[in-house]
């Protein structure tokens, strides 16, 4: 899943891709890096950002999806078109997006900041990726707290896939994310990761959004912009713990690193035959 953050502000890389058509050139990038599907996003939810009206998230990210529902293909590229994934807790604008042709609405609230989403979700027969959060991007980083946060997110997720079968969700259209980053601190980011198989036992594909977060930069003392390796090595550690989908800024090298790990368990679990002996 390829990040394209609209936005002035996103923690990354705020700014870079504000303008339509910079936007855009970077979705197509990420197309043709290897992408299977492109999470676009007009709303930064780093620590502390404000929150933006309906209407001006929407008019960021119109000219990407416009873009994207009106290419079939890319010239010299033979990697399919990818899904289409948007990254907002409106109704409204995830409305917007399922009518255009987006697939999967990605809400960092699991369903919980707009009353309508669920049906709209349900509507459209979306996917939806519902996510852990302790309080709003405005407060998640004032002294988060938890008694045991891997007990307390899996039961906050279990109970969020729970509503949304209820509320007519099936289950098949649903993708858990544990919130790397989002109200955590740096050890209950590192105690989620190191123990993300507790999650894939709710029955729902594992997203991992870990791409050059906080917690990478603590351990490294690196700035957002140099932190691909220590993102590569969480995905990595997310593709031996059965992560599913897996957020990147990096989608090229990610690719790399999948085919590496999964190629080398191919030959893990069917080695290949030795060469006969000579003579």
């Amino acid at each position: 899943m390829g990040i394209v953050n609209v936005t002035p502000d996103s923690f990354s890389d705020g700014g870079r891709y504000f303008s339509p058509d910079r936007a855009c050139q970077h979705a197509e990038t990420l197309w043709r890096a290897g992408a299977d599907i492109l999470d676009v996003g007009g709303e930064s939810t780093r620590p502390g950002a404000d929150p933006v009206p309906a209407e001006e998230e929407w008019r960021r990210i119109e000219p990407v999806i416009t873009w994207w529902a009106a290419t079939s293909h890319l010239p010299d590229c033979p990697r399919p078109k990818p899904w289409l994934s948007v990254d907002t807790t409106k109704a409204v604008v995830a409305e917007r997006a399922l009518d255009a042709g987006a697939h999967i609405i990605n809400d960092i609230s699991a369903l919980r900041f707009d009353p309508d989403m669920v049906g709209v979700v349900r509507g459209a027969g979306a996917g939806v990726v519902l996510m852990h959060m302790q309080g709003t991007p405005q407060t998640m980083q004032v002294a988060p707290h938890y008694e045991d946060v891997v007990r307390e997110v899996r039961a906050f997720l279990a109970d969020r896939v729970a509503w949304a079968i209820a509320h007519g969700i099936a289950r098949e259209q649903i993708a858990i994310d544990p919130g790397i980053g989002f109200g955590k601190t740096l050890d209950h980011n590192l105690e989620l990761l190191a123990h993300m198989e507790t999650f894939t036992s709710l029955g729902c594909p594992l997203l991992l959004g870990a791409s050059r977060k906080s917690f990478i930069g603590k351990l490294t003392g690196r700035e957002p912009a140099d932190r691909t390796a220590g993102s590569l090595a969480v995905v990595a550690w997310a593709i031996l713990h059965r992560a599913r989908v897996l957020r990147v800024h990096d989608v090229a090298e990610t690719r790399d690193v999948i085919t590496l790990i999964t190629t080398l368990q191919r030959y893990k679990s069917c080695p290949v035959s030795p060469p006969t002996p000579v003579g």
